[in-house]
């Protein structure tokens, strides 16, 4: 390599690396192609753009979308929103399908909700086309004891003024579940729900269940309503079960306290008996009782035991 043509190396690449470095701040290709779709937006424009380190293309292909809609947006508010961590994509779009639905939806209501973390172009989308939120599996008991288990259906639309600040579709399942379970229990018996199902919808709306919601309820359609277990028999079932054992308990208490006055007599009875030597030997010391009178004793009491033992054997022979 001669001396002469590393200049020209050095030169072609610093020149190479400066075209590089300006078509990178200033692209030129996406600032013609917004003039030619009718988005004026100027070079220093995008430039800084790049400065602010937001990438110029997810601006201008939104705002070339809103123009050719026919809608009026401002390139800064859109870098703003973009800067402040919003999805400038789908604000747009919602904010274009909202036009054709004739749905008012402005800028900052649309960035709001984006910002909140809901789905702007998703709320456009159920506001125009409602969705149906199936509920889970409810169970709940009429006053005749039976268990039911509803399903419910809930149509919905989105609500765009409440979709800041209003409760999502976690708190309008649980509050068509609330319903459900009131609607049942309030039932004299379950044959009344089976044959009109539609009293826990007609019931449930009658509620408000929508207030502080995003969301606006169309309609609540039961879907299934099965019988579970009688649970009011099994309540009773338990109950006499307790009382049985409360019972038993107490029998229980009787018998042993009857077990210990029992022993307490034997006691003192055995106390009673241990004390006559004492009183026949006192009788025989001071000549209250002879000799023959105690004889006399002794042979009444064989006599007494013998009658007895005759008598328990007869009535045992009778038995056999």
């Amino acid at each position: 390599m001669s001396d002469g043509a590393l200049p020209l190396i050095i030169a072609l690449t610093i020149t190479v690396l400066i075209i590089g470095f300006f078509f990178y701040f200033v692209p030129v290709g996406l600032w013609v192609t917004a003039i030619f779709s009718g988005a004026r937006v100027s070079l220093g424009t995008l430039v800084g753009m790049r400065l602010r380190k937001v990438n110029p293309s997810d601006i201008i292909r939104p705002y070339i979308s809103a123009i050719k809609a026919g809608l009026d947006l401002n390139v800064g508010q859109m870098e703003a929103h973009f800067l402040a961590g919003g999805n400038v994509g789908r604000v747009v779009q919602a904010i274009i399908s909202a036009d054709r639905a004739n749905i008012e939806l402005p800028w900052k209501r649309a960035t709001a909700i984006d910002l909140a973390g809901r789905d702007v172009l998703e709320a456009v989308q159920v506001s125009v086309n409602p969705k149906v939120i199936q509920t889970p599996r409810v169970s709940a008991v009429a006053k005749d004891g039976i268990q039911l288990v509803a399903v419910a259906r809930v149509t919905v639309r989105a609500n765009i003024d409440r979709l800041v600040g209003g409760a999502g579709e976690e708190t309008i399942i649980a509050r068509v579940g609330e319903g459900t379970v009131s609607s049942i229990g309030s039932a004299a018996s379950h044959k009344e729900v089976l044959e009109n199902p539609d009293q826990i919808s007609r019931f449930v709306l009658e509620r408000g269940l929508d207030a502080g919601t995003a969301y606006e309820i169309l309609s609540i359609d039961i879907a299934d309503v099965d019988v579970g277990r009688n649970i009011g028999a099994e309540l009773q079932t338990d109950q006499a079960e307790a009382d049985k054992k409360i019972a038993q308990a107490k029998a229980e208490e009787r018998r042993a306290m009857a077990m210990a006055a029992e022993q307490e007599m034997r006691a003192k009875v055995v106390e009673a008996e241990a004390e006559v030597p004492m009183a026949l030997a006192e009788a025989f010391r001071t000549g209250r009782l002879g000799v023959m009178d105690y004889y006399r004793m002794e042979n009444v009491q064989a006599d007494t035991a013998m009658r007895e033992s005759i008598s328990n054997d007869g009535k045992s022979g009778d038995r056999s």
